[in-house]
């Protein structure tokens, strides 16, 4: 009866019906569905009251540092903007209210080979929903697909088809935010996912969106089991490549990442190579935490000169104060530097192996040129869709142009 009681709660959580757990049948439950209910931990964010407290002491005495006059976005993240949005923080941000928005979708946490995961799990609810994984990236979190969330699991309420619904699921990546702290490899992380989907949620295939890394290692070593992915980049020349085999287009891409590297790679850089010497910094100070990483939305995203021409206070502050209250920082700029000791394991990097599976890409145009000959070079490309709007967290800035993309590929190209 315990066992029956715990499914039955689980099913209204994720938006199952109930009558499937009447008397009658209640004896012939799935023994993967129970075993299911037996790992499955619901759980819910309560941060400490004097986590909070501490964190405002230290708002109030931070140290700042001069600035050269008018610096704007010029030298990193802008002086101006930053003091206000501290300024913010302390009088007018409300962590319990963002607490308690985070709170409203059904979250859980399990054990994958010894590291505990937490994720969103929302069932669509359309006939015959599809199951989506939504992998984040850094310097965010999975608050980055707060917004889409709902409008992947329910399109009838957003004036999509209600046939077209997905089964959403967004872990945190181990060692960032609600997972436990120990830190994967791209290719580590995305075992677990397999079998977080296969394993304990008992899908037989399902499909992918998010962080290339972890995407392409899911699509290349399980595609047994994924189905299709999307992604908003196929990643970049990294050396490996033949030039006088790529075309002029490539080639163009190929030296504009270059110069890309040189511009905006040095947190790439110091995060592949010595990322605890960095980590003090960020683990002590929430200015200094904030900085480091609201600098890339800044410069990662399609503000035309205003940061809030792309997010809100809140949702900056937010996906912050994820890496804050739960000290993960440091464990999750390592995951460059296990990546980065992965790649030269054989003293040099590897050549890449191709996605096989249906890809979909859009590219959005504050993030990267990529040319259609690469992505097809990379990837078996059956959508290629250049965006009009957005950058890099375009599920955050650009929800409903994200939403429509991933609709239109998973149920018609991406079949």
């Amino acid at each position: 009866m315990k066992n029956l009681l715990k499914t039955c709660l689980l099913s209204v959580i994720l938006g199952a019906s109930t009558q499937s757990f009447s008397k009658s049948n209640s004896t012939l439950l799935n023994q993967k569905t129970t075993r299911v209910m037996k790992q499955l931990m619901p759980f819910k964010i309560q941060v400490p009251e004097n986590v909070l407290t501490d964190l405002n002491t230290r708002l109030k005495q931070t140290r700042w540092t001069d600035e050269p006059a008018n610096a704007g976005w010029n030298y990193g993240m802008n002086p101006t903007y930053l003091k206000e949005l501290v300024e913010y923080w302390q009088t007018k941000y409300d962590w319990r209210k963002q607490e308690a928005m985070l709170n409203q979708f059904p979250q859980f946490k399990v054990d994958v080979d010894g590291v505990g995961i937490h994720f969103i799990y929302v069932k669509g609810k359309g006939k015959n929903p599809k199951p989506l994984i939504l992998l984040h990236e850094w310097p965010d979190t999975y608050f980055r697909f707060y917004k889409i969330i709902p409008m992947l699991a329910d399109p009838a309420s957003y004036g999509g088809n209600p046939d077209e619904s997905f089964d959403v699921i967004v872990p945190s990546t181990p060692g960032q935010g609600f997972s436990d702290r120990k830190t994967q490899t791209s290719e580590g992380a995305a075992e677990l996912f397999a079998k977080l989907m296969t394993e304990v949620l008992g899908y037989k295939s399902f499909v992918v969106a998010g962080d290339f890394s972890m995407t392409k290692s899911l699509a290349t070593k399980h595609p047994d089991i994924v189905k299709a992915v999307h992604l908003t980049d196929v990643g970049y020349p990294n050396g490996t490549e033949d030039w006088s085999k790529m075309t002029p287009e490539e080639q163009q891409f190929g030296q504009t990442i270059q110069r890309w590297f040189f511009a905006e790679g040095a947190f790439n850089m110091i995060q592949s190579t010595k990322p605890q010497t960095l980590g003090y910094g960020l683990n002590d100070s929430p200015v200094g935490l904030a900085s480091w990483i609201i600098e890339k939305y800044y410069a990662w995203s399609d503000t035309k000169g205003n940061i809030e021409n792309s997010f809100t206070k809140d949702e900056l502050i937010t996906n912050v104060m994820i890496y804050w209250v739960t000290e993960t920082i440091n464990s999750s700029i390592r995951r460059y530097a296990e990546d980065a000791r992965a790649m030269y394991a054989h003293g040099a990097p590897q050549p890449d192996v191709r996605i096989e599976v249906p890809v979909g890409v859009a590219i959005f145009p504050a993030d990267s040129n990529t040319p259609k000959a690469w992505a097809e070079r990379r990837a078996n490309v059956k959508r290629f869709t250049v965006m009009n709007a957005g950058g890099r967290f375009a599920a955050m800035e650009q929800p409903t142009l994200f939403v429509n993309e991933l609709r239109t590929f998973f149920w018609n190209e991406g079949k």
